[in-house]
């Protein structure tokens, strides 16, 4: 059985200020185009269809257009929500879309069953598992211990009551703890969201979505397939793809990649203002890629910004590294924040606040105030 793993598709996003949805339009027909060459038997959608949980009705029409497509082409189309999608508006309609082919995840209720396809080696069943934090499963299983995001999502499977002897595939959003992160992804204070990759180990294949860089994390065989496009400019040197999965018998598992080329690149370029604006610079460059531009020059250059779009139409960053900006006072550089939980940064913030520590007593009760509000279920 051959599959197609997308995720993070943010449809409706915008970048700096620009709208993504025409390049959004683009790499989606790519991918159709990457179908119809690959001609998978089923295509996996893992979470963040949309950047907001109240897409706006252009980026409705285009997931749309592009599931009506895909069901043209007879493909079953599994897809669940995201963290920043809303699993009630992902998932209206979900019923009547199956008579189509197109399998989306229910809000959780704490029952998940699995779609069912098959091929010559016989079944393969394919659990949606949308995204998830402990509040939501201690709502269905008030009996079990969950304190962490693993705690969630160890019983979430654990009731899903996996036949090993199967073949099971997984897909859901979640950030596995190793994974590398990107600026354009929302972080979590202390690492509170990081889920242990041994939850998966029932399953021949985790399709994984919430991270946009490419990369397995705890076995080739529980992977990100990334966004198709970049979201930021740390992402400039990523090599977007979709990632095509090759089921034989049981334990036989193969992974590739398939390359994205997108309708504007996403790039970093630097030099003085002189050099950046030579045609022998850009001269056979796409000058309307998206760029973020480095001005080497000293002294800053008037209306820089506005005569550099008279070549660069897409420009979306503009600053200096230059003795000035390297000289500006740098503070005292502390733990990522990823690093940090969430007692550990309000004490430090208090502590520069009011050049002395918190109490215990105070200690004591904001520890208290966090927890509740960590409990409470998202909006």
């Amino acid at each position: 059985m051959r599959l197609i793993h997308l995720s993070d598709l943010h449809l409706g996003k915008r970048v700096n200020g620009f709208s993504m949805l025409e390049d959004q339009r683009y790499i989606l027909k790519e991918i159709l185009r990457i179908i119809d060459e690959e001609r998978p038997d089923a295509v996996l959608i893992s979470g963040d269809v949309y950047d907001k949980a109240v897409p706006s009705a252009e980026a409705v029409l285009v997931l749309d257009e592009f599931l009506c497509r895909l069901a043209q082409r007879k493909l079953p189309v599994l897809m669940i929500s995201g963290n920043h999608d809303s699993a009630e508006r992902v998932a209206f309609g979900g019923r009547l879309m199956e008579r189509s082919g197109v399998y989306v995840s229910p809000v959780y209720d704490g029952a998940v069953q699995p779609v069912a396809l098959h091929d010559a080696w016989g079944e393969v069943r394919i659990y949606l598992l949308p995204f998830l934090k402990p509040a939501h499963v201690r709502r269905c299983f008030p009996d079990e211990t969950i304190e962490s995001y693993t705690d969630a999502l160890r019983v979430a499977i654990e009731q899903m009551e996996i036949d090993a002897g199967a073949r099971n595939l997984l897909l859901t959003h979640q950030f596995v703890t190793g994974a590398a992160r990107c600026e354009s992804e929302e972080l979590s204070v202390g690492g509170a969201d990081h889920v242990d990759a041994s939850v998966f180990d029932g399953f021949d294949y985790v399709a994984l979505g919430h991270l946009h860089g490419p990369q397995s994390v705890g076995g080739e065989h529980i992977r990100y397939c990334g966004s198709p496009l970049k979201y930021s400019f740390s992402e400039a040197k990523q090599q977007k793809s979709v990632t095509l999965i090759e089921l034989a018998e049981k334990g036989q598992v193969q992974v590739r990649t398939v390359p994205l080329v997108p309708r504007h690149d996403l790039r970093e370029i630097r030099g003085t203002y002189l050099a950046v604006t030579e045609k022998s610079f850009y001269d056979g460059t796409a000058t309307d890629d998206y760029l973020h531009i480095t001005l080497t020059d000293e002294e800053d250059v008037p209306n820089a910004i506005g005569k550099l779009r008279a070549i660069y139409p897409n420009l979306m960053k503009l600053d200096y590294d230059n003795t000035r900006t390297r000289g500006a006072v740098q503070l005292e550089e502390a733990a990522p924040v990823e690093e940090l939980s969430p007692l550990d940064l309000f004490a430090q913030f208090y502590r520069q606040q009011n050049n002395q520590p918190m109490t215990q007593a105070q200690t004591d009760f904001v520890r208290d105030l966090i927890e509740t509000i960590w409990e409470e279920d998202a909006p």
